[in-house]
């Protein structure tokens, strides 16, 4: 039978971040309590956790529906955690409707209704399109179907014939 010993690990230096990246960090982290304060404005949420919990559901929903340009441009345009759920969605096969893209969330919410879903998601998607701007805001409405403007609380006007 053979034996073997393990050899002695060599102590690895700790890795320390300059204070230059870990400013940026700070403000980067600080970028998520403003927008889940504003979701919590928005939507007259009770407590900050209730509107931290759906802005979580809407961004997720809405990551898989936003992809190209327009989703990295998102996901840099918001606070890193709110980022981080747009880019780490696989895109959906189809896009929903507004309507079926509310009644998902809706789903993920515990007691919604397609109401209180639609009041949730055009919370958090005004939000978002008040912190994103209007020029990306436009193009990620050109890329999603008819009837999300409302949900970013802007007109949807049908062109007429």
């Amino acid at each position: 039978m053979t034996v073997t010993t393990p050899k002695p690990r060599s102590a690895v230096p700790a890795l320390t971040p300059s204070p230059r990246p870990r400013a940026r960090d700070a403000a980067e982290d600080a970028g998520w309590p403003q927008l889940t304060e504003a979701v919590r404005e928005a939507g007259r949420y009770p407590t900050r956790a209730e509107a931290e919990a759906v802005t979580r559901i809407v961004l997720t929903a809405l990551g898989s529906h936003v992809t190209g340009d327009e989703r990295v441009a998102l996901a840099q345009a918001l606070p890193r955690e709110a980022g981080r759920l747009i880019a780490s969605q696989i895109p959906a096969p189809h896009p929903l409707s507004a309507r079926e893209f509310v009644d998902t969330v809706a789903t993920h919410i515990d007691g919604s209704t397609p109401a209180t879903a639609r009041w949730d998601v055009s919370s958090v998607l005004n939000v978002l399109a008040n912190r994103i701007g209007q020029s990306l805001t436009t193009r990620l409405l050109a890329q999603l179907p008819p009837g999300y403007a409302l949900l970013f609380g802007r007109a949807d006007l049908a062109p007429t014939a």
